[in-house]
């Protein structure tokens, strides 16, 4: 099906208005869970497919890129909450620096074992796996925040609507950019050496990565001006956009023809 993206991110829109109409309209919280989950993972799921139909490589099958954003994200989860549950104690700046060093490292735990298979060796194959990963980490740390801002809020609809949609609409420029851009340069310089490497290419994608999380956290952590705030929050995402697309744009024109045609 063409455009396949699309008709997931109308449908489950489609689907959270009429969810969030019948808890409105008859007070039953019973449905928080189904809002939740189809909030979260209706943009994350949407932009994956999207990427998958215009980078997508032949040797990476969608069970493989499912697996990824769910397991991946799930495991990216698991290891940074376990690893974070001290740091967090105290959000000052070297904090919030290790929680980037922490997430962006955790993300790339299901992305490593795809490395070292060396079946999936072009650019967009990390691309991919690492836009999967980012995604699949986001929308369940959403669904986190989701149910922490029902909970704040003391059972207000309007509290956890509000969180979906910002980081539903933020994730591109955050998680999946990080990720994607990281995974992406690991695949083109493995695939320049002809071997598995970590030189000062990678180190750099990866340190970037860490500094734009922790640039981002900062931003929404610290207290300042809001339209300073705001200003921050613009040139972290513009720079991690521009970042992930560079490498979306280079890493497509050198597929080959046949998958290099796919148009936008």
């Amino acid at each position: 099906m063409k455009r396949l993206w699309l008709v997931i991110l109308v449908l489950g829109l489609f689907l959270f208005t009429i969810l969030d109409l019948v808890i409105r309209s008859s007070g039953n919280t019973r449905y928080l869970a189904a809002l939740l989950l189809i909030g979260a993972f209706t943009i994350p799921i949407s932009l994956v497919v999207y990427f998958y139909e215009h980078v997508r490589d032949h040797d990476i099958s969608k069970p493989l890129l499912t697996m990824c954003f769910a397991f991946g994200g799930a495991l990216g989860l698991t290891a940074a909450g376990f690893i974070e549950f001290s740091t967090l104690r105290a959000l000052n700046f070297g904090a919030l620096l290790a929680v980037g060093f922490i997430e962006e490292t955790s993300k790339l735990i299901f992305p490593a074992f795809m490395y070292i298979a060396w079946r999936n060796r072009h650019e967009t194959d990390g691309l991919l796996f690492g836009v999967a990963a980012g995604m699949g980490f986001a929308a369940l740390e959403t669904v986190g925040y989701g149910l922490l801002a029902f909970n704040q809020s003391q059972g207000r609809i309007g509290s956890v609507e509000q969180t979906l949609l910002l980081r539903g609409l933020l994730s591109p420029a955050g998680h999946v950019a990080w990720t994607g851009l990281v995974c992406a340069v690991f695949w083109k310089e493995r695939q320049k050496a002809g071997h598995p490497t970590i030189n000062v290419v990678v180190v750099a994608a990866f340190l970037a990565a860490v500094c734009l999380h922790t640039s981002w956290d900062v931003v929404n952590t610290v207290t300042m001006p809001a339209l300073l705030a705001y200003s921050g929050m613009a040139v972290v995402a513009s720079l991690s956009l521009f970042l992930l697309l560079r490498r979306y744009r280079e890493s497509r024109g050198e597929l080959p023809s046949t998958q290099g045609s796919l148009s936008m």
